[in-house]
């Protein structure tokens, strides 16, 4: 009978229950709100839903994250592996390859200006790190949270990789995916703050056709030029524009099948799954954590902030030519914030067409932000 109860016991004690704190049955929680926020309001499940498994398998079984030489068989938990390629650059190289074939860089080459409005947009960046900086945060830590403001979660697990901030990647990437996810929430009230009804109504000039030759030599001439000044940013926008080329060139619809589709989505997998499995309550639930959500949520209205007002600028400058609200879409949530400044528009005046027009900073949002990051590493000599 003690055998039956001995055993019954041990199994019993093997269960999660008797080994979780509270503040992993508090990330749970978090997993759970994430999952409800992906599933029922569609908050960008392509990036919660695995972002939230994945804290909650590691919440519940920390050791599907455990590094080899924790493990009595010098085996390390599944999400370690899927992580390592976090660490390396690998996924996020990878990401922006399948982002770079997805994307028509079309409406960026017929308005060349849009460069400005996405260079503006990334105010966020810099404000953040000295932000960072006076809350006690070392150069370099610093520099990886302020990317947040880019609101792309490759260029941060990038950055936070290469600069050595493995410890912090885990808070970063959640934030910055999380504030992506939340692009139609955050964004809309800033705009309406620092735009008039009458500047939100301003319809565009439809955009000039852009020739296929365009749309060929483009990735090709911002490859050449960005990495020979930062040759850092060469694995985010070489990736980038190499997807695009495959996209643009017309003879390789194979490569840009699988980079845009299945490639791009079995590294969706790997990186949400791995970067929600960093959010153990023992790396996540501490005073840093609360600082670099804070940092991300000033980086993002920030850089939405100066994204609009270069853009008010420029409407003054053009007569009144150029709607502001488009200078908002300089965060790199593509297409994200593009869709969010069409619907400000819309809501300002239902026949104005903005989706386009917002394409453009998108685009260089995102060339702007791997930018940031290449002159950071550059800065710190990495």
């Amino acid at each position: 009978m003690s055998y039956v109860t001995d055993t019954l016991s041990n199994l019993l004690h093997q269960t999660a229950f008797f080994n979780l704190t509270w503040g992993n049955y508090l990330m749970i929680l978090v997993a759970c709100v994430f999952l409800y926020l992906a599933i029922r309001h569609d908050f960008e499940p392509l990036l919660l839903v695995p972002i939230a498994f994945g804290m909650l398998l590691v919440n519940i079984y920390p050791d599907i994250m455990a590094r080899p030489e924790d493990m009595s068989n010098g085996v390390g938990g599944l999400l370690h592996y899927f992580y390592i390629l976090d660490e390396w650059s690998i996924l996020p190289s990878l990401i922006f390859m399948g982002v770079g074939a997805m994307t028509d860089f079309g409406p960026l080459i017929a308005n060349p200006i849009s460069f400005l409005l996405g260079a503006a947009a990334q105010l966020g960046i810099y404000v953040a790190y000295f932000l960072a900086i006076l809350l006690g945060f070392n150069g370099k830590a610093a520099a990886a949270i302020s990317i947040i403001g880019g609101a792309d979660g490759p260029t941060s697990i990038f950055l936070a990789g290469k600069l050595g901030q493995t410890s912090l990647m885990g808070p970063i990437a959640v934030a910055a995916y999380s504030y992506m996810s939340l692009v139609p929430i955050i964004q809309p009230p800033i705009m309406k703050a620092f735009t008039t009804e009458k500047e939100r109504k301003i319809k565009m000039d439809q955009l000039r056709p852009v020739s296929k030759l365009e749309k060929i030599l483009f990735p090709i001439i911002i490859t050449i030029v960005v990495c020979m000044i930062l040759p850092t940013t060469a694995p985010l926008v070489g990736m980038l524009m190499l997807g695009n080329l495959f996209r643009e060139s017309g003879v390789v619809k194979q490569l840009t099948e699988t980079a845009s589709n299945a490639l791009m989505y079995i590294v969706v997998i790997l990186l949400g799954t791995s970067v929600g499995a960093s959010t153990s309550a023992e790396a996540f639930l501490n005073v840093s954590t609360l600082k670099i959500v804070a940092l991300g949520l000033a980086a993002f209205a920030f850089g939405t902030f100066g994204g609009v007002m270069l853009g008010k600028l420029m409407c003054k400058i053009s007569g009144g030519k150029i709607n502001p609200l488009i200078g908002s879409a300089g965060v790199s949530a593509v297409p994200m914030a593009a869709r969010v400044s069409q619907k400000v528009g819309a809501q300002a005046d239902p026949t104005n067409f903005l989706l386009m027009h917002a394409m453009g900073p998108n685009v260089a949002g995102v060339i702007g932000t791997a930018v940031a990051a290449g002159t950071f590493m550059a800065i710190f000599g990495v």
